[in-house]
């Protein structure tokens, strides 16, 4: 009896000595870089070799799993942002792009169409990831890049109004320079960007991330670290690390890689690159080497989901320079083709096994609920999530494609982007092996309305490569299956309720009933009723919008939009309360978008905008 007392006392003091079970809350850092491509980090190089080292990186992707078919919500950097904080598509939120919240107007008048309207940012009222985290008993924390609002810094909601406990923004040593080539960071202990002992410039954007575990690894800790690499500026304060690449590529640091030139070339985004590799593996050595407080015997990295991912495609180049290849994917950021959309992802944490390859195909959208599961919370009730929980796949088969369930059971096979914007003007469909793409600019046969590509052909358990590059157009040789993606399309954008771009009246193209447009002849107003006089002119008015403001005139002036009735003649609509301008958006049936007043780009649209007094 003596011993077998003892032999238990001496159990539990053991147990008590190495932390007992695992805490039941782990921690979870996201980590969301900036423009970084798929085909910009080492371990997924495929076809030609990839010049930028990222050993950090790498060995995360040794740790957990490694996803060959991940793709961002959006191929940009805001509308990816909000979708991943709110749970919430693009196209769902009217947040398909970046600088939102203005008047719909054309670029130029040489551009057939223009974008609709969308908004500038995350609702205020939005029940995000951080504020679920919260409830569950989390310390939510964020460091770096935020661009869920107008303006980064000055316009809400910012991080504390969506459930951060606690924010820093610093863009740390990625801050521009005047000349990429002098003002390199030194090891003077005066230099903001002091070098290291491994020669790289101190970098606040990473400090910022270091010093949130640190002061809050006592309890659960969410920490939403967006990294301002490897986005433009193209600079480095790193000389050692410039030279070093300009040695491997052979090229002259002082000759632009022009913006026509294929291929990883870029000496100044090789050191960006391998700079964002050093300082995130610093956060992950952190956590390898540090005692949990809540664990005791276990390192801060036995407790902690990582999910490191990037905001959409690599960027690869401006107006005048290149600056990666997506090579073999087709174009990049900017676009909804694969090029702009698949990113790299690793998913690491207790439970999920080590060094797991997997296809599947899963999208930024899925990690708020992912994270839900992983954390054992419940889905927030009366809130739509157009991600699915994957944390099922992560704990138990990563390769088995059939554990990611639609909420009727069903596999999902589908995934959808919407991106009526700029120059791409296009939305997307993946089902299987196959992926739609619809462009809007195609009257006149200006694009093909269709275009279906097969990227990989399915062969039991396995997908072999076929076309990832999206460069054989199959639309005519399967015409059903393009009219069933099609459709499937047009159903998911439906029921979400998407904007669409239309064509400019001003435009110097022949587009059918380009002379038919309707006009409007008068405005009144009402109490808080506006009433505009109209005429058609041989087209129908199919759609009439308000658009208004609320600080006309104000630095950071936001235009948001609100449904009018087409009664005959007239267009009536209601004014929201604190309306100052409006503009009236009439959509007729050949697509074409007529405003009154014009739009006019000055330093406020407000100026070229009704007054409402």
């Amino acid at each position: 009896m003596k011993t077998g007392l003892l032999s238990v006392v001496l159990g539990l003091m053991v147990g008590a000595a190495s932390g007992g079970d695992r805490p039941a809350k782990p921690n979870v850092l996201l980590l969301l870089t900036d423009d970084l491509g798929w085909q910009d980090v080492k371990c997924y190089d495929i076809d030609e070799p990839s010049p930028y080292e990222t050993p950090n990186i790498d060995a995360l992707a040794k740790k957990g799993v490694m996803f060959w078919q991940a793709y961002s919500p959006a191929p940009t950097c805001g509308p990816s942002r909000c979708a991943i904080m709110s749970g919430t598509h693009p196209a769902r939120a009217q947040m398909t792009h970046v600088a939102g919240g203005f008047p719909p107007n054309p670029i130029n008048q040489h551009f057939r169409m223009m974008d609709p309207w969308y908004s500038a940012r995350i609702p205020m009222d939005s029940f995000t990831l951080a504020r679920a985290m919260k409830a569950n008993g989390y310390v939510t924390g964020h460091s770096g890049k935020w661009h869920m609002s107008k303006s980064h810094h000055a316009v809400a909601p910012q991080p504390e109004d969506v459930g951060f406990d606690w924010t820093r923004h610093s863009r740390g040593a990625h801050t521009g320079m005047k000349d990429r080539l002098s003002g390199f960071a030194t090891t003077d202990p005066d230099d903001p960007f002091r070098l290291d002992e491994n020669g790289f410039p101190f970098h606040q954007n990473n400090e910022d991330a270091l010093t949130f575990i640190r002061e809050n690894k006592n309890e659960p800790f969410f920490l939403y670290y967006c990294t301002w690499l490897v986005h433009a500026p193209i600079v480095t304060r790193n000389e050692a690390l410039l030279n070093k690449y300009v040695e491997k590529l052979g090229v002259d640091p002082r000759n632009t890689i022009k913006k026509n030139v294929p291929g990883q070339l870029n000496p100044f985004y090789c050191a960006m690159v391998e700079s964002l590799d050093y300082y995130v593996g610093q956060v992950f050595q952190y956590l390898e080497t540090t005692e949990d407080p809540r664990w005791s015997g276990h390192m801060l990295s036995e407790n902690t989901y990582i999910i490191f991912t990037s905001d959409n495609g690599g960027m690869e180049g401006g107006p005048e320079e290149r600056y990666t290849d997506n090579n073999p994917l087709d174009r990049g950021k900017i676009s909804a083709k694969e090029g702009g959309t698949r990113v790299p992802l690793f998913i690491v944490g207790p439970g999920i096994p080590k060094g797991v390859q997997s296809d599947v195909m899963v999208n930024g959208l899925d990690f708020y609920p992912t994270i839900l599961g992983l954390i054992g919370a419940e889905k927030p009730k009366d809130k739509t999530l157009d991600g699915l929980d994957v944390s099922n796949l992560l704990l138990n088969d990563p390769t088995n494609p059939k554990l990611v369930k639609e909420a009727d059971g069903s596999v999902r096979d589908t995934l959808m982007w919407h991106f009526p914007h700029g120059g791409a003007l296009e939305s997307t469909i993946r089902v299987g092996d196959y992926k739609l793409i619809r462009n809007y600019d195609h009257v006149n046969g200006h694009e093909p309305e269709l275009e279906l590509f097969q990227l990989y052909m399915t062969e039991g358990s396995k997908q072999v490569r076929v076309d990832i590059e999206e460069a054989k157009n199959i639309a005519a040789k399967m015409p059903e299956k393009t009219e069933q993606l099609n459709k499937l399309l047009t159903q998911r954008l439906t029921e979400m309720e998407a904007s669409y771009p239309c064509y400019n009246p001003k435009c110097k193209g022949d587009l059918p009933g380009i002379g038919k447009t309707p006009s409007v002849s008068s405005h009144r107003k009402k109490g808080a009723v506006i009433e505009f006089q109209i005429k058609e002119n041989g087209a129908k008015v199919l759609r009439a919008d308000l658009i208004y403001t609320l600080n006309g005139g104000g630095r950071y002036e936001e235009w948001f939009r609100a449904p009018a009735q087409v009664s005959g003649s007239k267009v009536i609509a209601k004014l929201p309360e604190g309306t100052t301008h409006v503009f009236l958006n009439l959509i007729d049936e050949n697509n074409f978008l007529v405003s009154y007043p014009e739009v006019v780009k000055k330093k406020t649209y407000s100026t070229a905008a009704i007054a409402i007094k």
